[in-house]
């Protein structure tokens, strides 16, 4: 049986009119807490964030929010959702407070003096208290990301999900962002959706990774990385020479770092492997033949 609390999938499926199958039966069982999603350009990530945000439906399947049927309910679920998507629009002259009145009011914020309450609230905790009466069409891209999220945390949410938040972000305001997302994963379910491992691999207490519509791994960090204990094998190929057959290739000093998947060392050349969550999201790739072997 699903859990009572936390987000069930079960059997998701969608089929563009083109004729590409965007997810093809997703099963997900994501409790409380902070919820990674990997995958390539394409794989459907995409897909099956806009779908969870009700702005879109698919071809078959089920989707419970706490017990509750998105599908059937979907209005009931949105005053319980906070959606960010890749890019975030503005209309001209319009600053940022003003837009995240907007919102609160669709929300159900109805009483002026909580509305203003929370507003202020989320504008000091994404640091653009200073920007508030700014037209957002005059953000930064790392000010408009920090706006999104505001946007996105207005009611409280408990379902949070987040598209590619850090992308075009500083190091600064990147980690300003993971905070912020920690602490809503307190009370919420926080899915992130990203190809940025480093992200999750420091944020988050379970990933998935997708792959043409697929779930092809899931479990914690170290249970994906677990698996591939002494089985993994690098070698820093010369510049010059042509690298072997790997499941990552990525640059470094000297050369190219070529990692390999073996029970036993290809050759003497090639030297034990320490296993992190990137290789495991390339060897999962490697395995279903999409190849990101280049860094």
């Amino acid at each position: 049986m699903p859990p009572t609390e936390g987000l069930s999938i079960r059997g998701l499926a969608k089929t563009y009119p083109n004729g590409i199958a965007a997810l093809r039966g997703i099963d997900l069982e994501v409790a409380p807490g902070l919820y990674g999603l990997l995958g390539p350009n394409g794989a459907g990530k995409s897909t099956l964030m806009r779908t969870l945000a009700t702005l879109q439906t698919p071809d078959r399947g089920e989707i419970r929010l706490d017990g509750i049927d998105l599908l059937a309910e979907p209005d009931r679920v949105r005053r319980r959702l906070g959606y960010l998507p890749q890019q975030i629009g503005a209309y001209p002259g319009v600053s940022g407070h003003e837009l995240l009145t907007r919102f609160a009011w669709l929300k159900g914020r109805t009483d002026r003096r909580k509305r203003r309450a929370e507003i202020e609230r989320l504008l000091d905790r994404v640091n653009l208290t200073d920007a508030a009466r700014r037209p957002v069409a005059t953000y930064s891209g790392g000010m408009l990301r920090r706006f999104g999220i505001a946007l996105a945390l207005i009611g409280s949410p408990r379902l949070l999900i987040v598209d590619e938040p850090t992308a075009g972000l500083d190091p600064a305001e990147r980690n300003r962002f993971h905070r912020v997302l920690a602490d809503v994963a307190a009370e919420a379910v926080v899915l992130l959706s990203t190809h940025i491992v480093e992200d999750v691999e420091n944020l988050c207490a379970r990933v998935a990774i997708l792959a043409s519509g697929r779930i092809v791994a899931e479990g914690t960090p170290a249970e994906l990385t677990g698996r591939l204990a002494d089985r993994l094998w690098s070698w820093i190929v010369p510049r010059g020479e042509t690298p072997p057959d790997a499941v990552h290739l990525s640059a470094v000093p000297g050369g190219t770092l070529a990692i390999v998947e073996s029970s036993t060392a290809p050759d003497g050349r090639f030297a034990p492997h320490h296993p992190r969550l990137e290789d495991a999201y390339h060897v999962a790739l490697a395995k279903t033949g999409i190849l990101e072997v280049a860094a």
